[in-house]
């Protein structure tokens, strides 16, 4: 199942999720909406929100560190 981290240099939340994610091994691609401006425009067209992290599964979205709703959206 595809996953998609959006995040940013400097965000403590971003890192979390980040080593949350590997310590599960749950393999995901990470996306730098610093060094990919379009991709925040395209974040916030998506799903409204200017934050970061914001994790894409299998089309559903996460939004901030939430460990429960990923492991919930791995799970369908």
């Amino acid at each position: 199942m595809p996953v998609t981290v959006y995040t940013t240099t400097r965000c403590p939340y971003c890192v979390m999720l980040k080593n949350f994610l590997k310590e599960n091994e749950i393999a995901f691609q990470e996306v730098n909406v610093e060094s990919h401006p379009e991709k925040m425009q395209q974040l916030i067209r998506t799903t409204g929100q200017m934050g970061v992290p914001q994790t894409e599964i299998n089309g559903q979205w996460i939004i901030g560190f939430d460990p429960n709703s990923i492991m919930e959206a791995l799970q369908k």
